[in-house]
């Protein structure tokens, strides 16, 4: 299977999907104990919660699971976020801190390596070139990072995650209109909370590609699963109803990012 699969569009818009992949070559499965083949951390039905949402829209999509090597941590191994919990570029635990290799099978430093050349780099080569060619037909391209997590994850962060989390470290990483955008559509959302640069500021991809000064703006959204799943627990089921109501709210903010590409090119 390949690392990465690609859906080009004409949009300015193109939606990253790092952790919505499944698959675990078997030498690798082989490695992973009772806990880790449960793929907990999967970010789970989140290319199916966007599919359609905005015509002529470019996915990236990483096929491979994040126990295998996360596309959303610096290749080099730098903590996503120093001096607060978080996984690594090929995680030792799950996000509940529970081991997730078998004893003695961990990766070592050569097999994280391996990792990264197999799998990380196709990802990330593949988006670039999409990020290239959606620059080069509008002058601009709006990189908008697909998550989601358990609302609840007493090893992660307090207390209940809001709905939305919106990141761009700290207005670092897009315009100022961008930001607003998903900030005004989230906020006015009936019945649904959201945070703007909470405990989830942007991934590594969300800092690594942001050029806004050249006409690259990237923004992260982070949803809690409570929002589109039946449970947070297995077997993760894809709740249609809460899905339904879901929709029409990302919807909407893909397509007011979408309509700012021309006033992003000033």
């Amino acid at each position: 299977m390949s690392p990465v699969e690609v859906r080009r569009g004409t949009s300015p818009v193109i939606l990253g999907l790092p952790h919505t992949g499944t698959d675990v070559p078997d030498d690798i499965r082989a490695c992973l104990n009772d806990e880790g083949l449960k793929l907990r951390d999967t970010d789970w039905h989140i290319d199916l919660l966007y599919d359609g949402l905005l015509p002529d829209v470019t996915t990236v999509r990483a096929t491979f699971h994040r126990y295998v090597v996360d596309a959303n941590r610096d290749p080099g191994g730098a903590s996503l976020y120093p001096g607060q919990t978080t996984t690594a570029l090929v995680p030792l635990t799950d996000f509940d801190n529970q081991p997730i290799w078998r004893e003695g099978r961990a990766p070592d430093d050569a097999e994280v390596a391996r990792r990264v050349k197999l799998f990380h780099a196709p990802y990330h080569a593949a988006l670039a070139a999409e990020i290239a060619r959606v620059k080069a037909i509008h002058g601009v391209a709006i990189l908008y990072d697909c998550h989601s997590i358990r609302s609840r994850i007493p090893y992660l962060f307090e207390g209940i995650l809001p709905d939305f989390n919106i990141g761009t470290d700290g207005g670092r990483t897009c315009d100022r209109l961008v930001e607003l955008a998903a900030r005004g559509v989230c906020a006015t959302a009936d019945g649904y909370t959201s945070i703007v640069n909470g405990r989830f500021r942007g991934g590594w991809t969300t800092r690594h590609y942001a050029a806004p000064g050249d006409g690259v703006h990237t923004i992260q959204m982070e949803l809690a699963q409570s929002t589109h799943l039946a449970s947070e627990t297995p077997p993760f089921a894809y709740d249609e109803t809460r899905a339904a109501r879901l929709r029409p709210v990302l919807a909407e903010l893909l397509r007011r990012l979408e309509a700012l590409a021309p006033a992003l090119k000033g």
